[in-house]
């Protein structure tokens, strides 16, 4: 079956009632989340992997991306009308946007966000759809020791990538290790580091894991760290786009989409060097230079949302293909696809292929249905900002306590969660990223099994891991992430 054929079955099974529902549920959901300041995608998806245990997995897979594109979309909203982000990927269109609006053009600047949104989503799908079978065929050719150096450079770029600094993103990828071996070894049977314990023989969970760091602990550091901020609202506008401002709007959105596509596939940093560059870029290439800064400019609202949007769909390649996540987002979609113990990689599209059809379809889908909820819904989702923080993450709390009770009914995972959220807390505060924790879990014990299996092959050889072309040059890859940026930042130091 080729990739369009592939791609309509994806879309007669994401076109059901039921599917069509999850995904407006998840778009919903993920347009309030980016709205609200310090929620985001990846506390939400990790507060709804309870879920899992109780949903079809197309189903939820088809929310969490629904929630995790929505966010990419709201945090437009409230960075351009309150100078508010959402999220840090609309950082850069508050920079813009706001003065817009202070001009009286929010509308302008909404549309320009929301249809560049559409269009740099919908194009960065295409792309995925073309590009993600490919260089899944490319990965069935891989050995154990060719997986091996894969995961080890999961590692290193999650961890070098996703924090302050490559040594506070080490040690949180080690806690994850040390906590994916407790348990039960998979190859001799032996119980390893349970402490005595009985519930530690069938290994943690990594939603309870995932729900602790991300969502008890977001809750613990708002109720004891961060204050009450006011915002002022400037005034909506027509949303309503002059001839100019489609003709300056239309090749920075599609400038945007190939600037952000191709950062999303690789563990570049996230969304916000891709929105920083797309803005820079607009910046130089626009007759009306003057406007930025001043009066707001139009280009430099509609690249960096396009560009955003982009990376969101780039960031779902690797993780699909390869099994890596290149953001916190990714790390907890990983999470999902393991709760119903689908492994992402090469054999995906292989394995189980119409769960990820459907996924890439409700992606296409998702753009539509965000496109029409953004627009008409504005005031509705800046009334959302007048809810009371402590409420909310009341209800965050509520909501991540009993669906993590309902997985075991057990008392013993609600003390795990909270002593994991009070480490959450502790690593937020000391700027300790939290991502590499849960890709240490999840691809730890799978690193361990390639490890025995590469090892297996080379007889007991270390050297099988560098006499393989490809895993050589995959360790290269990882000595060159850690070592490079430290190199440039020096040099610039030095400059």
């Amino acid at each position: 079956m080729d990739t369009w054929q592939s791609l309509l079955a994806g879309f007669a099974a994401a076109g059901t009632p039921i599917n069509l529902l999850w995904a407006l549920l998840g778009c919903t959901v993920g347009t309030a989340v980016g709205v609200l300041p310090g929620i985001g995608p990846a506390l939400t998806v990790a507060m709804l992997l309870p879920l899992t245990s109780q949903v079809d997995a197309t189903a939820s897979m088809i929310l969490f991306a629904g929630i995790y594109y929505g966010a990419m979309y709201g945090g437009s909203t409230t960075s351009i009308l309150l100078n508010t982000p959402g999220e840090t990927a609309t950082m850069v269109t508050a920079l813009e946007g706001n003065l817009m609006a202070k001009h009286g053009r929010a509308g302008a600047a909404l549309a320009t966000s929301a249809i560049g949104s559409f269009v740099a989503g919908t194009l960065a799908t295409v792309l995925l759809t073309l590009f993600a079978p490919w260089l899944a065929d490319v990965a069935l050719k891989f050995g154990p020791p060719e997986y091996f150096s894969l995961m080890v450079l999961a590692f290193v770029t999650v961890s070098s990538v996703l924090g302050a600094s490559a040594l506070r993103g080490l040690t949180a990828l080690f806690v994850g290790l040390a906590v994916g071996l407790i348990g039960m070894d998979e190859i001799s049977g032996t119980a390893r580091y349970t402490l005595g314990v009985p519930e530690l023989v069938d290994r943690i969970e990594v939603t309870l894991v995932a729900v602790g760091l991300f969502a008890v602990g977001e809750a613990m550091f708002f109720a004891l760290y961060e204050g009450r901020t006011h915002q002022g609202e400037n005034k909506m506008s027509s949303l309503y786009m002059t001839k100019l401002e489609w003709k300056r709007s239309w090749p920075a959105w599609l400038r945007g989409t190939f600037i952000g596509f191709p950062f999303g596939t690789v563990p570049a940093g996230g969304t916000e060097i891709p929105t920083f560059l797309s803005y820079a870029t607009e910046k130089k290439l626009s007759k009306y230079s003057h406007e930025f800064g001043t009066t707001g400019a139009i280009e430099g609202v509609a690249g960096p949302e396009a560009a955003n949007n982009a990376t969101a769909a780039g960031v779902l390649v690797p993780l699909l293909t390869l099994g890596i996540p290149t953001s916190t987002t990714a790390a907890i979609l990983l999470t999902a696809f393991q709760n119903y113990g689908i492994t992402t990689g090469p054999q995906l599209f292989q394995s189980s292929g119409p769960l990820v059809w459907a996924l890439i379809a409700s992606l296409y889908i998702g753009n539509v249905m965000l496109l029409v909820l953004n627009l008409p819904l504005v005031g509705f989702w800046v009334k959302l900002l007048k809810i009371p923080r402590h409420w909310l993450y009341a209800g965050i709390l509520v909501f991540a306590t009993v669906g993590v009770y309902g997985m075991r009914q057990s008392a013993f995972d609600l003390v795990l969660l909270y002593g994991i959220g009070l480490m959450g807390l502790l690593m937020r505060r000391f700027d300790f990223p939290t991502a590499p924790v849960i890709v240490g879990m999840i691809l730890g014990p799978m690193a361990e099994a390639q490890f025995r299996n590469a090892m297996s092959i080379g007889s007991g050889n270390w050297l099988v891991f560098v006499e393989r072309p490809l895993s050589a040059a995959v360790f290269v890859v990882c000595i060159a992430v850690l070592v490079v940026p430290r190199l440039m930042r020096k040099r610039v130091a030095m400059a």
